[in-house]
């Protein structure tokens, strides 16, 4: 069973690190691109937002696999797949929390403050929804 469980959560890390290291490599080249310093106080500091909870979920994502090669052979597969879990909650949440300011920031950018709020907004509830109320939700109905 935990052989199962660490095959899975492997599987859904390698899913969800790939595109969190294209999302952060882009981050880190925006502010040498020309338009950078025509950001607002409001771009620069989401721009900061962005790139911190995308790093940071790049952090939570990948330290599963540190934590497997540290303990590989000792027997803490148990260990791995719950500190595993929970590190790729976290991730999830920061991703999510990137990819809505970055849509907040690229919308600002592109088509002002009202339209950036309200496409931010769709990607939060979309996010929330599909990630986690769903979820949440089946194991409730499990009852």
């Amino acid at each position: 069973m935990l052989d199962r469980n660490t095959g899975e959560l492997l599987q859904e890390l390698r899913v969800t690190i790939t595109g969190v290291q294209v999302l952060v490599g882009f981050l880190l080249t925006l502010p040498f691109s020309s338009r950078f310093g025509d950001l607002s106080t409001f771009g620069t500091t989401l721009y900061t937002v962005t790139l911190m909870a995308a790093t940071l979920s790049a952090v939570s994502l990948i330290a599963p696999v540190s934590f497997h090669r540290i303990v590989f052979r000792h027997r803490e597969r148990g260990d791995l797949v719950e500190q595993g879990n929970r590190l790729l909650v976290a991730g999830l949440a920061l991703l999510l929390l990137a990819l809505v300011s970055a849509v907040l920031l690229v919308l600002d950018v592109v088509l002002g403050r009202g339209p950036a709020l309200a496409g931010g907004a769709v990607v939060a509830v979309a996010g929330l929804t599909t990630w986690y109320l769903l979820p949440l939700r089946s194991l409730g109905s499990r009852g």
